[in-house]
């Protein structure tokens, strides 16, 4: 694993941490206006609810991850709702990206857009993320193509773009991430794969994944290419080359978190050794 922060002097509003056969990646947002509705910040939600992840995933018990994203969202809103204000549209939140290595499976979830990437054996790599937010901020930048930046008119129609996407935050048509409300968790995107198909696991932030979207440096097969020689801190090394080139029109340096996971055969080999009484 390796992570990094977008902005010396700022604190790294990812998370990433593992108990055995689990990972979990989180991205908070870090909107503007968040630290006057909640006191304690983007940085402090994410390693709460990340903590509260990993303590009920150790369990083991195969329990549906939708349900267990739910109850860590409601508990993590409990720590901080009496004290700040949760209804505000620009309280603490965060993508959230979980795989699971359960019964010779592997069962993931994705809430936002984070990125995860499925190395199959044989056929080239999967790349699933919940596109709905990316879409939803597509759509409602829309009013602001021509508009001359720099002018007090693309001012006032930023403004009421970014309203429009507040809007669409946790509502049905619109696009879902971690917050306060634990229903949200029931609109992530899931599946489960079994382990045997699989050579490696990658999850990324959306930092990390500019890498492929904007700058273009490589495909997602040179992705994995590029993990499996030098790692993932000279993934996210690239991406900081890429930003300091980019000049100030390819926005901010974001934090970027990746999590690589191999030895997902020997994971299969193990459940099939265990299922069928072998100690290994």
């Amino acid at each position: 694993m390796a992570t990094s922060a977008g902005t010396t002097g700022r604190p790294n509003e990812d998370f990433v941490g593992a108990v055995p056969g689990v990972v979990v990646l989180l991205d908070g947002a870090g909107i503007p206006g968040a630290e006057s509705v909640c006191s304690h910040g983007v940085a402090w939600y994410t390693h709460r609810l990340g903590g509260a992840l990993l303590g009920r995933l150790s369990r083991g018990d195969g329990q549906d991850l939708a349900v267990i994203l739910a109850a860590a969202i409601g508990e993590t809103a409990a720590l901080h709702r009496d004290t700040c204000d949760l209804a505000n549209p620009s309280s603490p939140q965060a993508t959230v990206a979980i795989v699971r290595a359960h019964h010779g499976r592997l069962d993931h979830l994705l809430l936002a857009d984070s990125f995860l990437v499925l190395d199959q054996v044989g056929p080239g790599p999967q790349v699933i993320t919940d596109g709905r937010e990316v879409a939803a901020r597509r759509a409602c930048s829309a009013p602001l193509d021509g508009v001359p930046t720099g002018t007090p008119e693309y001012d006032r129609i930023r403004a009421a773009c970014a309203e429009a996407l507040r809007a669409r935050r946790n509502q049905p048509g619109g696009y879902w991430i971690a917050k306060d409300d634990p229903c949200a968790a029931q609109e992530a995107v899931t599946g489960s794969r079994p382990l045997s198909d699989l050579d490696s696991v990658v999850l990324l932030s959306n930092g990390a994944s500019r890498i492929v979207s904007p700058y273009g440096l490589t495909d997602w097969p040179g992705v994995l290419d590029l993990l499996a020689a030098n790692g993932p801190a000279e993934l996210i090394g690239r991406v900081r080359q890429a930003e300091a080139g980019a000049g100030a029109g390819a926005g901010n340096p974001d934090d970027a978190t990746i999590a690589y996971c191999t030895g997902i055969a020997d994971q299969d080999v193990h459940f099939r050794a265990r299922n069928a009484g072998i100690k290994r």
